[in-house]
């Protein structure tokens, strides 16, 4: 999932400034690398320093908070930066397209809400592992359905059915289907 959110972000602000392949490899390798420190210190912490990161055994343990902490502070930081620079003087920077900033816009609120929830768990709150639990679920049961939204669902309207429908009009009115099959 990492890997897709940092692919679509770092190809979204590409947009124009190369060809499509070399964009998709440079997208790919900054992604891949991304992604690949990531699992390397998440490694490091399970298996060097015992940290839990993925079981809920006990909500009192910092380390695995202060790490969760510190990932979604990044991914916040890096919407937040998006934002601030859409919103500032070097707006012509990055993509004129409204999809893009709904994306970042409802992942920035992701990210934050994720981001106050594991700061709550951290210090032992039960509404934080709650709330925490539940962003997780909500982001990866709903992110590909989102992603449609933003971007696929206007390259898929319902136009090309509507012309078909005119073509099954114009060829039932033309008396292609009254001939009888007996």
């Amino acid at each position: 999932m990492l890997f897709l959110e940092i692919s679509i972000v770092a190809f979204l602000l590409k947009e124009n400034y190369a060809s499509c392949l070399e964009t998709l490899a440079r997208t790919f390798m900054v992604s891949g690398l991304l992604v690949g420190v990531d699992l390397l210190l998440k490694a490091i912490f399970i298996f060097g320093f015992g940290v839990p990161l993925f079981l809920d055994v006990e909500i009192a343990d910092r380390g695995k908070w202060g790490v969760w902490c510190t990932n979604k502070l990044l991914l916040t930081a890096a919407y937040g930066y998006i934002l601030f620079v859409h919103f500032s003087k070097w707006r012509d920077k990055l993509p004129p397209r409204p999809a893009f900033y709904n994306y970042v816009i409802v992942m920035f609120v992701t990210t934050a809400v994720m981001l106050f929830s594991c700061g709550l768990a951290g210090i032992r709150g039960g509404f934080g592992l709650w709330l925490y639990n539940l962003t997780v679920v909500c982001y990866h049961s709903l992110y590909l359905p989102f992603l449609y939204v933003t971007f696929l669902a206007d390259f898929f309207k319902e136009e090309d059915w509507l012309l078909d429908s005119a073509y099954y009009s114009e060829m039932k009115d033309a008396g292609f289907f009254d001939a009888d099959w007996e």
